[in-house]
């Protein structure tokens, strides 16, 4: 899977030396992107910068320019989102929440919203947002449950065949060991009583206390019209 391959390191090493080609061909290839977006010819559309920006931002993070991926992937969420390219202002937001910056949490925050709001982004994208938020709750607060809940929410509204299977296995996995380590949870019957105590069987209640969760990661810093956005929407 794309998106979460979360062991996924830069290479597979053994040892330094075994990270001097994958490094060296990372800093061809970012040189190579770079001469790409200072060539784009004049009265280019910004979309076609932005595309080159967010294939950039994962390689810029493999060499801890976190700062630099940061910085282009902020500037490619703006272009993606004046454009209602969902997915692109998504796949920015998790380069920008890696790179580990003082905006991180509010770049998930409006990676998760984004998300869940829109179906047409990648499922396992919007997974993998909420995956973070797994990681990043504290294991006593039922935000990681509600992440787990809206995981396997969205897997089953938006997926089918393969790639439901595969991800259906991933956040089910995740939901349990979010109970095991929320409630001490360990049974089939226990588990069940879990669920229903948290209303994570009801998505018009836990996407509400999703909403909040967001809140906090976001604070003020939103750097989306949310009330344009859901204004567009079909009611």
């Amino acid at each position: 899977m794309k998106y979460l391959n979360r062991d996924q390191a830069i290479i597979d090493a053994d040892d330094a030396s075994d990270a001097e080609v994958p490094t060296a061909q990372f800093e061809a290839k970012v040189q190579e992107l770079q001469e790409q977006i200072i060539s784009l010819p004049p009265g280019y559309h910004p979309m076609d910068k932005a595309r080159l920006q967010l294939d950039l931002g994962p390689l810029l993070l493999g060499l801890e320019r976190n700062e630099d991926a940061w910085d282009i992937s902020r500037e490619a969420f703006d272009v993606y989102a004046e454009n209602e390219s969902w997915e692109g202002a998504v796949i920015a937001c998790e380069i920008m929440f890696n790179a580990d910056q003082p905006d991180s949490l509010p770049a998930l925050g409006q990676g998760v919203w984004l998300g869940v709001t829109f179906p047409d982004v990648d499922p396992e994208l919007t997974v993998a947002m909420l995956d973070h938020i797994i990681d990043e709750t504290p294991e006593d607060s039922d935000g990681a449950a509600l992440a787990a809940a809206t995981s396997s929410y969205i897997v089953d509204l938006r997926t089918e065949g393969k790639k439901h299977d595969d991800l259906e296995f991933f956040t089910n996995q995740r939901l349990a060991e979010v109970a095991r380590r929320h409630s001490n949870v360990e049974t089939q019957e226990t588990f069940n009583k879990w669920i229903e105590k948290l209303e994570l069987d009801e998505p018009e209640k836990f996407l509400i206390r999703l909403r909040n969760v967001v809140d906090v990661l976001v604070q003020e810093n939103w750097w989306i019209d949310r009330e344009a956005i859901w204004a567009k929407l079909p009611q």
